[in-house]
């Protein structure tokens, strides 16, 4: 962790250690006598948080990129077919939670990525995918975001001294709902981490309160970036299956690494002023219902209903002004469940649309990752989805119409031809759980582009013009994990 976090999450972890401290006396004075308990019994019943992820990634994108020169720069004044990226990578976690020792338990987890095979462009130059990113020397072969990396993954401190209370302090992974808005983003090699202090509380009946304040994000292409993101969310159980949920998300982060792919490239939209320097602090507020219905064992209707709003936050971007919805529903008989769904990041006129930039965003919009940002017009994304369960294996496939909110400027087509289809993907998947140890899972995703994207009017179709385009994509995975 960087040295000024450090000791703002000092001050941060004296105030909320301190608070809970006089509650806390006297709960621990009525407590049973226990026989003596040590610290070495602790460290020796605790948790393991260890595995390693070996995976393989295939990618065919369609499309041209500048060649790479023998100085690793790119060549400006030639273009070639994107090569077919091929990536072997390593993933270790190694780490270890204690048990509670007198309300507290320490966790420490190490992560490292090694590139087994490397022909394929990492991204890693501390800008996102859709920021236009390149690795030096990797240019022509498509992206894979996985580059080596050693770093602490996670290391906290939880104290229970509470009851029906934790307190986190430190770097840690957190996933909130379906991680559409905060989650780890564990598909990748690099995972998400936070560097703060969160609280989680059970006192209410059937109720989950999580707040939280970071003050550092580890993102996926191994960049940390400071800045403030404050978190509540509230989360009531209707039944075992059915939850409500009222969230608030507040991110003072003037640079989340998107660059311009928020508003647009160069000055578009935001009178002579470059894009690329905006201000994406922004603050979200959102409810959501969501469950599972058993109406007898072999037989449930799922459902989701969600509204969110996104606006600017403290010095952020005023063209920050957006809405949200998914709803969707479905049935399950024994181990077939299928639903279908409409989820909607609306725009803002194209001057922006509504963004996730802590979510685990590969799950969603299909797995191709062709819209990590949400392009300015917006997206509707119509789907459906199965799943079958047999035996120790899990078979997924879905199938999605992409659509923009916004119509958007084509390729070629002048000022006044429109599009409104970015295209279509279909993934699918089959997961087998060898033994309590090792899971295998095998992947693919496939997007196929129907109208020409373009950024702005008036662009001709050629090899600049076509870069901008939401090119057809075809991707292949082979994982296999092994977990102590």
């Amino acid at each position: 962790m960087k040295s000024n976090t450090k000791s703002k999450l000092s001050q941060v972890s004296f105030a909320v250690f301190m608070s809970f401290a006089a509650i806390s006396t006297s709960a621990i004075a009525e407590e049973e006598v226990l026989p003596e308990y040590t610290f070495m019994d602790a460290i020796k019943t605790g948790k393991n948080m260890t595995n390693f992820r070996l995976r393989y990634e295939h990618v065919e994108q369609d499309g041209l990129q500048p060649p790479t020169l023998p100085n690793g720069t790119a060549n400006p004044t030639a273009t070639q077919d994107i090569k077919d990226a091929e990536a072997l990578t390593l993933r270790s976690l190694i780490g270890w939670q204690t048990a509670p020792y007198k309300n507290f338990s320490f966790a420490a987890q190490l992560i490292n990525v090694s590139k087994q095979i490397d022909d394929f462009n990492d991204g890693t130059n501390g800008i996102l995918i859709n920021g236009g990113t390149n690795q030096a020397g990797k240019i022509e072969y498509a992206k894979v975001v996985d580059p080596d990396f050693t770093d602490i993954n996670q290391l906290y401190i939880d104290w229970t001294g509470i009851k029906n209370t934790r307190v986190r302090l430190g770097r840690q992974a957190v996933n909130l709902d379906n991680v559409r808005f905060i989650g780890d983003i564990a598909f990748r090699q690099i995972m998400q981490v936070f560097d703060g202090v969160s609280v989680l509380n059970k006192s209410l009946p059937e109720t989950e309160i999580f707040a939280a304040h970071f003050e550092e994000v580890t993102q996926i292409t191994s960049v940390q970036r400071g800045g403030d993101l404050d978190i509540a969310n509230v989360r009531y159980r209707i039944s075992p299956t059915e939850f409500l949920v009222g969230y608030g998300y507040f991110s003072n982060v003037s640079d989340l690494g998107f660059g311009n792919a928020w508003f647009g490239a160069g000055t578009l939209n935001n009178s002579g002023r470059p894009n690329l320097t905006a201000d994406q602090s922004n603050k979200t507020f959102g409810v959501r219902l969501d469950g599972t219905h058993p109406f007898n064992p072999n037989f449930r209707a799922h459902y989701t209903a969600e509204y969110a709003k996104q606006t600017d936050y403290a010095d952020g971007d005023k063209r920050i002004d957006a809405h949200y919805y998914k709803v969707g529903g479905g049935l399950g008989f024994d181990n077939l469940n299928f639903r279908i769904d409409q989820e909607l990041l609306s725009s803002n006129d194209s001057l922006y649309a509504f963004q996730t930039p802590y979510g685990t965003n590969h799950l969603f919009q299909g797995w191709v990752d062709k819209f990590l940002a949400t392009p300015r017009q917006g997206i509707k994304d119509t789907f459906v989805t199965a799943t079958y369960k047999w035996d120790d294996f899990l078979f997924f496939a879905d199938y999605h119409l992409i659509d923009a909110d916004e119509d958007f400027n084509t390729v070629g087509g002048g000022a006044t031809t429109k599009g409104s289809r970015y295209g279509k993907e279909w993934n699918a998947s089959v997961m087998y759980n060898v033994n309590k140890n090792i899971m295998t899972k095998l992947e693919y995703g496939k997007f196929s582009e129907d109208d020409h994207y373009a950024a702005t009017p008036n662009v001709a179709n050629n090899v600049a013009g076509n870069r901008g385009r939401v090119r057809d994509t075809e991707k292949l995975w082979l994982t296999a994990m092994y977990t102590f």
